[in-house]
């Protein structure tokens, strides 16, 4: 995979202009703590960009936990995400190869390597629904030399697990915001999911 520079503030200005992002209707969580509400700065907001990127791009900062759609007018819609653990984050350029509402799910044989009681029983798959770790929504991330990578931007069930490290590689969104984001990224859509920063840095 292509390696991409790192994201830094030179090529982004997080000037959020308090501009409200329509989503879509809601998708209901499962299991969520008491108490529990999405943080305010989590919400969709529409963004300033200091470098002219092409509109119509994904791109994935994982040092903020923030995946931007661009827009004309160097602008981008900012959502706040989840991403991989450790290792399992694979940062490189990637392009949607495929799209899916209420996708079925099977863990890879690597996940049921890793952790088998919690994997081993779905090794035949998960039907879509409201209980799929992948949400209500895929984005399937390929490259032209492999094909399906097996990476994905998808929903979860787990909304509170946003703004933290805790996938097996894929980067998660709210329900409602997984929603917004597939109704306006056709198949083919660049996808730049930049490298994290070294944990000394």
């Amino acid at each position: 995979m292509t390696q991409t520079p790192l994201l830094s503030r030179r090529h982004l200005l997080l000037a959020g202009l308090t501009v409200p992002v329509v989503l879509a209707g809601p998708a209901r969580a499962v299991d969520k703590p008491e108490g529990w509400v999405l943080p305010e700065e989590y919400l969709p907001v529409i963004v300033r960009l200091s470098n002219d990127f092409a509109p119509g791009e994904i791109h994935v900062d994982p040092a903020n936990f923030s995946l931007y759609l661009t827009l004309p007018d160097n602008k981008a819609i900012r959502y706040k995400v989840g991403i991989g653990r450790g290792d399992l984050y694979i940062g490189g350029e990637f392009f949607i190869g495929a799209k899916k509402e209420w996708p079925s799910w099977t863990p890879t044989k690597e996940m049921i390597a890793r952790s088998p009681d919690h994997y081993a029983k779905w090794a035949d798959g998960m039907p879509g629904g409201e209980g799929n770790p992948l949400g209500a929504r895929a984005m399937y991330l390929f490259t032209p030399e492999q094909g399906d990578t097996f990476l994905r931007i998808h929903g979860t069930v787990e909304p509170w697990t946003i703004g933290s490290a805790v996938s097996n590689g894929c980067v998660r969104l709210v329900n409602e915001h997984v929603i917004n984001l597939y109704d306006q990224v056709p198949i083919g859509t660049r996808a730049v999911l930049y490298p994290k920063l070294p944990a000394a840095a």
